[in-house]
């Protein structure tokens, strides 16, 4: 299974961006792991919530097959343990599916669409960080589930 991140916007804060790469980095040792990157919506100030929204959720539907299994990292998702995760992760990699996208939406969330495309949806936390930070704690998340996963001390219990 390939497991993809698929993220509004660049990470430009350097130590953000340091942390999402070398998080990245350490995921490559277990699964094949990629970063996708969509461009944010040009003149966004002159478009309200729905609009912005709306052409997000059109190129975040524009790279996702019909065969991905599609995870929204979404405040009103499934809050989960470090070791729940795992567990999950290593559901989803016996499940035959090819490759499992998750997805950290733009600044007001995802589309009507985009909800109905999501076959899950998870929480990192009931706060709310910014979308930059978000992405290392999710790769934070997803390299201990396999270390997790692979018995190896990472993770103290």
């Amino acid at each position: 299974m390939k497991i993809t991140l698929l993220v509004v916007g660049k990470t430009v804060t350097g130590y953000l961006k340091q942390g999402t790469d070398e998080y990245a980095s350490r995921l490559s040792h277990y699964v094949p792991f990629e970063m996708v990157y969509i461009n944010d919506i040009k003149k966004s100030r002159s478009l309200t919530e729905a609009q912005q929204k709306l052409a997000e959720g059109r190129q975040i539907l524009s790279i996702i097959d019909n065969n991905d299994y599609v995870v929204l990292l979404d405040e009103r998702g499934t809050e989960r343990t470090s070791v729940d995760f795992s567990t999950y992760i290593q559901k989803r990699m016996a499940s035959g599916v090819k490759r499992t996208v998750f997805v950290v939406g733009g600044p007001f969330g995802f589309s009507e669409e985009v909800y109905a495309r999501a076959n899950d949806k998870l929480s990192v936390s009931k706060m709310t960080f910014p979308h930059e930070l978000v992405r290392v704690i999710f790769l934070e998340q997803l390299y201990r589930a396999f270390t997790i996963l692979n018995h190896e001390p990472y993770h103290h219990v």
